[in-house]
């Protein structure tokens, strides 16, 4: 496996970027470049990653292609198809969106997102993405999310299944997974069935944690690797077992000690485990 994350520091170039990326201890890092990206950084990243032997675990995308709003819909549809050219250029693990939402918030919970009017609507837009790009280097990936497909190793691979196309693959999130407190006592069985039943798909992994506050109603919080109550050596050891180096990345941190807390977190977890860490 290789470890990587964001960087909350600003930078200016990519001489810049992939000092932070040192600095961090990474081996693998998120792409820093935009869908606008000039052939010239384009190609400057590519020599840094080859350089640093580095992989870039994910082209972020981050939008709505299934938004209500029709001006929305077509442009984030637009830019998943650049994001995954991009991905596709510099050889990334793969690029990552979530499914979207029939909310006027781009990510959020709407009462029609789990209908199968919805599951239709998403399998028609990744079809699409994948179809005019047909990307060969690189995968296009929903990330697991709570209130919206896919949810679940079942709802993953019933979308799998209906989308029908090689370039689609998975994206694990497991703490997304974990939205109930019935889940969240249960994390190691919903994870250990998540990697293997759909192990061989999986092209990035996002690796947080989380508690459960004593509260009503239930409230379910992510917190810094180490600081929660998922089972890191039990997840670490899940995705050794899966064929290639796959990337992992810490997310969502306020500072820089932070992630390098979280990482030497997750690597002390990954010895102890007997789990190789690049």
């Amino acid at each position: 496996m290789k470890i990587g994350g964001d960087i909350p520091e600003k930078w200016e170039n990519l001489e810049e970027w992939i000092e932070r990326v040192k600095a961090y201890n990474y081996s693998t890092a998120i792409c820093p470049l935009g869908s606008d990206a000039s052939e010239a950084d384009i190609h400057f990243l590519s020599r840094l990653i080859t350089q640093n032997n580095l992989t870039i675990a994910e082209v972020g995308i981050w939008n709505n292609t299934i938004s209500p709003n029709d001006e929305e819909r077509q442009l984030a549809t637009s830019e998943a198809k650049k994001r995954l050219y991009l991905a596709d250029r510099i050889g990334a693990c793969c690029s990552v969106n979530i499914a979207g939402s029939r909310s006027k918030v781009w990510d959020g919970p709407h009462r029609t997102n789990f209908s199968s009017e919805t599951f239709d609507m998403i399998v028609e837009k990744v079809r699409e993405i994948i179809d005019e790009v047909q990307p060969r280097r690189t995968f296009y990936t929903l990330e697991t999310m709570p209130w919206i497909f896919p949810e679940s190793a079942d709802s993953y691979l019933k979308l799998i299944r209906a989308i029908d196309r090689s370039a689609f693959a998975v994206h694990f999130d497991p703490v997304n997974l974990l939205y109930s407190p019935k889940r969240y006592f249960n994390h190691r069985e919903i994870i250990d069935d998540f990697v293997s039943r759909l192990g061989a798909y999986i092209k990035s992994c996002h690796v947080k944690d989380v508690v459960l506050d004593h509260q009503f109603p239930a409230c379910i919080r992510e917190v810094r690797p180490g600081k929660g109550t998922l089972d890191l050596g039990m997840l670490l050891i899940c995705l050794s077992r899966l064929h290639g180096v796959l990337p992992i990345i810490m997310e969502h941190l306020q500072s820089k000690e932070e992630y390098l807390l979280a990482g030497a977190h997750i690597r002390a977890t990954a010895k102890t485990n007997r789990v190789s860490i690049v």
